[in-house]
């Protein structure tokens, strides 16, 4: 999120221009071996659009928008999910290593079994009534976020023969804005299906890859309750996290 400032709107006031990420650091808008973006990839050369005054004034996101257990999705129901239970943390930092506070921070997953409770999602893995897979959370003044949820199960996708997508969550952040908005997926370490998975391995920079798995982290587990994954999150520069190439197939 480092930034110099430019005069857009002619009247002396600076609006923030962001430094451009590393190309190789995020996938591409069209990734053949990723089917769904040979129809949904931009055929035109995108426009670049100056940041208005709204847009970076606009509606803020506060704790007041949050619920009591948004970033524990193992108690929002009565009764308990099932699976592995794990502890997922992290700071989210700018393209300096600053820690960016007070930021929304969104999750969405599979249930244990791989299964999104989702109209569209139909494959024949049981649903979790006492799991919804969603979750969110503001960072503290130290940039620290921090979520309770159940390990996701792998699923099967129609993109190619006998695909299945690594287990991963997705994750929302706004920054300090609107525009700032960046979605990623969160890897666990050592999945062995990566080798197959076009969404991850669109990503053509194999450090900027590792960017997206979680590191093990045995001393934030809790004894005999929950494993615990760290999961840093840089909105920009040389070290970003990468982004989505597309809307995922869920």
């Amino acid at each position: 999120m480092t930034q110099d400032t430019v005069d857009q709107t002619g009247s002396g006031l600076f609006l923030p221009r962001y430094r451009r990420d590393d190309v190789d650091a995020h996938p591409p808008l069209l990734s053949p071996a990723y089917k769904s973006t040979v129809l949904r990839a931009p055929r035109q050369p995108l426009t670049y659009l100056p940041h208005r005054l709204t847009e970076i004034t606009g509606p803020l996101l506060g704790e007041g928008r949050l619920g009591e257990l948004d970033h524990d999705l193992t108690r929002q129901h009565d009764g308990e999910p099932q699976g592995q239970r794990i502890i997922v943390h992290g700071r989210v930092l700018d393209g300096d290593g600053r820690p960016v506070p007070h930021t929304l921070v969104e999750i969405w997953q599979t249930n244990a079994a791989g299964r999104y409770r989702h109209a569209v999602d139909n494959w024949p893995a049981p649903l979790d009534p006492n799991f919804d897979g969603v979750g969110r959370a503001l960072t503290d003044e130290r940039g620290h976020y921090r979520f309770v949820t159940v390990q996701p199960g792998a699923y099967p996708w129609k993109n190619h023969d006998n695909a299945w997508r690594p287990a991963h969550i997705h994750f929302s952040l706004f920054g300090r804005a609107f525009t700032q908005r960046l979605v990623t997926q969160m890897y666990f370490p050592g999945d062995p299906l990566f080798f197959q998975d076009p969404i991850f391995n669109s990503v053509r920079d194999p450090k900027a890859r590792e960017r997206m798995i979680a590191r093990y982290d045995h001393a934030r587990t809790v004894p005999e309750w929950a494993l615990a994954y760290e999961f840093d999150i840089v909105l920009r520069g040389r070290e970003s996290t990468p982004f989505e190439d597309e809307d995922d197939d869920e």
